[in-house]
């Protein structure tokens, strides 16, 4: 199996689940507000690692302060190695509330009876992954799902293992073509995230990938990457995925109405305010709306069917 330079690999579901400075309040530069530290007076939040750290440390800690000014509650941002990472600290209290991909929300769900999905982005309800190929691997773009068949033959990677939009989506409509991932060339690989895929498959590490549409444009946008040798092939078709994950003892721990309070406060974000624009900016949405745990039942059937709710 080719490999991706080691900078970009990241732990997957079978390795050792650490979390990045778990716990003590000496971790101050990605928390806000006034409340009492003491155990329970904290709302303490996470995200998946979906991409480059340097962004998700910019967007978070900017994030938990927005929050804490509009609860009044003290927010910290608890940052994590991995997506595994993340659904374990979720289940075990570490964190109260989490920003998961469809897969990873309903896997803590799962873990974590009466778990509410809270809100997510404008964009989330039809969310699409798209499929890139470097040009030496000779592919031209298609317009249905059938055309994944083309990637027979090829190596591919993903992104986490347990990514919604870099994983489990895409493997769903490969599958649905016919395409399995014994007909690739090697094993497919799995990056960690949507940015390494794409740099991955720029640099020719891999001849084709999987990414989230999102990360797609943002990185073209920014033109970091040279993308020049890169045509995306195929867009597929919505579903669900990206939101907020808010723990059922919120209210018992931070008091009564807490987990509405924190979540009027991520519909009210306001592109037309610059602080919130920028924290929306950085999510790639205009808005956040309201969400609910039926949302992802597509996906929880896909991982229930492709053995991945675990």
């Amino acid at each position: 199996m080719t490999t991706i330079p080691r900078r970009h690999v990241l732990l997957g579901s079978t390795g050792v689940l650490v979390l990045a400075a778990c716990g003590t309040d000496d971790e101050a530069d990605t928390s806000a507000g006034q409340t009492s530290a003491a155990s329970g007076g904290t709302l303490v939040i996470s995200a998946i690692p979906d991409q480059d750290p340097e962004k998700l440390n910019r967007l978070y800690p900017a994030l938990a302060t927005l929050l804490a000014e509009a609860t009044g509650l003290k927010v910290t941002y608890q940052p994590v190695t991995d997506y595994p990472a993340v659904v374990r600290a979720f289940e075990i209290g570490d964190i109260g509330l989490s920003w998961m991909g469809g897969l990873t929300g309903v896997q803590a769900r799962s873990r974590v009876p009466k778990a509410q999905a809270t809100a997510q982005r404008d964009i989330d309800a039809d969310f699409h992954s798209l499929f890139i190929a470097n040009t030496s691997a000779g592919l031209e773009p298609f317009t249905d799902t059938a055309g994944l068949s083309s990637l027979a033959g090829h190596s591919f990677t993903f992104g986490s293992e347990t990514s919604t939009s870099g994983r489990l989506m895409p493997q769903y409509f490969m599958q649905g073509a016919g395409l399995e991932t014994t007909t690739l060339k090697g094993e497919p690989g799995f990056s960690g995230s949507h940015d390494a895929t794409i740099e991955a498959v720029a640099w020719g590490s891999f001849e084709t990938g999987a990414v989230n549409e999102q990360v797609w444009k943002k990185t073209k946008e920014a033109g970091k990457v040279d993308l020049s040798k890169v045509v995306v092939l195929f867009r597929t078709p919505g579903y669900a995925d990206y939101h907020w994950l808010a723990r059922p003892d919120l209210d018992e721990k931070l008091g009564a109405g807490t987990t509405d309070k924190i979540t009027a406060a991520l519909l009210a974000l306001d592109a037309s305010k610059p602080k919130d624009a920028e924290v929306l900016d950085l999510f790639g949405a205009k808005s956040f709306v309201a969400t609910e745990n039926s949302n992802y039942d597509q996906i929880e059937a896909v991982a229930t069917e492709l053995g991945l709710l675990t």
